[in-house]
């Protein structure tokens, strides 16, 4: 049982790996990075709220699951920015990850491999309520933050728009609040036109 025990710790340390992955967003206080640990949380505990304040009709318990799988791949794969140029291969090294973190001999959860595709590739209402809540929370920390990660990027409008546009499909109040963000952005000078 021992044994047991402690292959079923050594995977919980490896889950603790995500901690150490940096992201590029600044936490409210403008003062540090946040990691990905802490934006999988975030993310997790947004979509839960958002799901109930709205009243949609969703499978909590697989919404839950896929916030809190989704940045698992990052732990080999590190985060790849929202604005980069290589962010289009990043979920082949991502899902690698996957692969050898399902295949830990004190991991226990059977279909994780599965549940990070569903987050990364499906079409489900969780998933895309995900997917829009993954973007909608950098970019309200960029808003709290004046900017600053997109001023020290040098990211422009354009690119904010891009990565965005597809939330105008699923959730048009929340992409109408975001539009007005986005002006309010670059009159601000917060993000550059």
């Amino acid at each position: 049982m021992s044994k047991a025990i402690a292959t079923l710790n050594q995977f919980l340390l490896e889950l603790d790996a995500l901690k150490s992955v940096s992201r590029r967003t600044y936490t409210d206080s403008g003062q540090r990075l946040e990691n990905s640990a802490e934006h999988s949380w975030h993310l997790a505990m947004a979509c839960w709220n958002i799901a109930e304040a709205f009243a949609l009709e969703l499978n909590h318990e697989r919404l839950l699951k896929l916030a809190l799988v989704h940045d698992l791949g990052e732990i080999d794969a590190g985060d790849t920015f929202l604005y980069s140029s290589s962010r289009k291969d990043a979920h082949k090294e991502e899902r690698e990850g996957m692969i050898r973190l399902s295949a830990h001999p004190g991991n226990a959860i059977v279909d994780l491999v599965d549940l990070w595709d569903q987050q990364e590739l499906g079409s489900s209402p969780e998933a895309k309520l995900l997917k829009a809540i993954d973007r909608l929370l950098p970019f309200l920390l960029n808003i709290h933050t004046r900017g600053k990660t997109w001023a020290e990027s040098g990211v422009r409008k354009s690119q904010v728009v891009g990565a965005h546009a597809f939330i105008a499909d699923e959730f048009p109040d929340l992409h109408g609040w975001m539009a007005e963000q986005i002006d309010l952005a670059v009159e601000e000078g917060w993000l550059k036109e």
